[in-house]
């Protein structure tokens, strides 16, 4: 990597970090404020409504988002065209999705109405997240710092909302909506600014829509399994032992996820940099995700060692006593970071190596792997045992399928180089 391309990523880098650094002090405060005023069961029935909405994400994006940067970087002559496919086909699937999402609360919580109209305003968000896939371009073009000071000031201004409800004492519906507003307000802001960067006109091709369906279609059925390894724990919790558990887990889950937005803005702005290093040559290519899984795996086992540690002490400074029972359920579930961000690597070598066809069989046997072990450890371990089936799956999803599946092995290869520690100390010395 020349030292001009690693400066504008260090830089794209820079910008998404702090952004979020911030972003997440205020979530997190106002996080810690509703989960206390909301209590366990009403902060369950929240976090139960984001994992239903969760399951149909996959679908409503078509599993574009996946190859949206990969597509503007290789086609910057047609990006206007490929951003406004992208959005409308997203709009149109963000529809029936919502639709989705209330006839399954009709179902699943047939007498429950405050938890039906609860998933119902909560699946709003669909609709605006289908708008935000602009993002993306900031990516592509390693303009990352505009799209994280809008995201900033979106997570503000529903923050400032989200207190206003807690002081004027809303219900749990009003809390619902402030997630949609979050998404609208992000997707109104990177649109302006996309166009005042001189950011092409959208338009529609379904000739674009056909090339993007075709090459995204395995990341549907793949992200709809990793959503189900990631969001039936809270399902199953929901409906087999509760609400007031399913928002014990949420406070050990969210606890568990304060860093994320780290391995996320590093995995982001990286991401671009190993797409032009594929078009380079494969030792640059692998080079590239080599120092990726060296950052992601020693990051991750650090964080995870300290909040171990820690638990009880952040479980009752940002949630109070009546949460105890995320303690336990935190000390474990932590540790499926490290594995979970591995998956998301090795994602980025599948579709750069045109591999896109495998995520269907690893991600599905990750789900059924998840939903096993889900029913079993449940109804013994109550959230501990739900903790251990998530991070079982991780491990066998992440790592153990990358040798049983012959072609990913060479990524697997990748990811040992990087467990060794004199790459991340060359990392450090640049």
């Amino acid at each position: 990597m020349n030292n001009l391309l690693r400066n504008r990523v260090f830089k794209n880098a820079s910008w998404i970090i702090i952004c979020r650094i911030v972003q997440m002090v205020i979530n997190l405060v106002v996080g810690m404020l509703t989960a206390r005023y909301l209590g366990p069961n009403n902060y369950g029935i929240i976090n139960y409504a984001g994992s239903v909405v969760a399951f149909v994400t996959p679908i409503m994006q078509l599993g574009i988002n996946n190859i949206l940067v990969q597509e503007i970087v290789n086609n910057p002559d047609d990006e206007g065209k490929i951003l406004g496919t992208t959005i409308i086909l997203n709009t149109i699937s963000s529809i029936l999705c919502i639709l989705g999402v209330f006839i399954f609360a009709r179902i699943a919580n047939a007498n429950e109405t405050e938890t039906i109209l609860v998933c119902l305003l909560y699946s709003a968000l669909l609709l605006f997240q289908a708008f935000e896939q602009i993002v993306y371009w900031f990516q592509a073009k390693l303009l990352s710092k505009y799209s994280s000071i809008v995201m900033f000031l979106s997570y503000l201004v529903v923050a400032i909302y989200r207190v206003f409800l807690l002081l004027s004492g809303k219900s749990v519906y009003w809390f619902a909506v402030s997630h949609a507003i979050d998404y609208l307000l992000i997707a109104i802001g990177c649109f302006i600014i996309y166009r005042k960067l001189g950011g092409q006109a959208f338009s529609f091709s379904k000739e674009t829509a056909k090339r993007l369906v075709s090459k995204s279609y395995y990341y549907i059925i793949s992200g709809m399994m990793v959503t189900i390894f990631a969001q039936t724990d809270k399902i199953m919790i929901k409906l087999m032992i509760g609400s007031e558990n399913t928002g014990f887990y949420s406070a050990a889950i969210t606890s568990a996820g304060i860093s994320n937005f780290i391995f996320v803005a590093i995995i982001d702005s990286m991401r671009t940099s190993i797409y032009e290093g594929k078009k380079k040559s494969n030792e640059i290519f692998a080079n590239r995700l080599v120092k990726l899984y060296s950052i992601i795996i020693y990051f991750s086992l650090f964080q995870s060692t300290l909040m171990t540690l820690f638990s009880s002490i952040i479980i009752k400074i940002l949630y109070g006593n009546q949460y105890y029972p995320s303690i336990a359920a935190l000390r474990i579930v932590v540790w499926y970071t490290t594995f979970a961000y591995l998956g998301a690597v090795r994602d980025i070598w599948i579709l750069a190596e045109n591999q896109q066809k495998l995520l269907w069989k690893i991600n599905l046997f990750g789900a059924l792997a998840n939903v096993l072990l889900n029913f079993v450890l449940i109804p013994k371990f109550g959230i501990n045992g739900a903790a251990i089936a998530s991070l079982l799956t991780q491990i066998f999803t992440n790592v153990i399928l990358g040798y049983i599946i012959k072609p990913i092995r060479p990524n697997n290869m990748l990811m040992i180089k990087g467990l060794n520690p004199i790459v991340l100390l060359s990392i450090i010395r640049k």
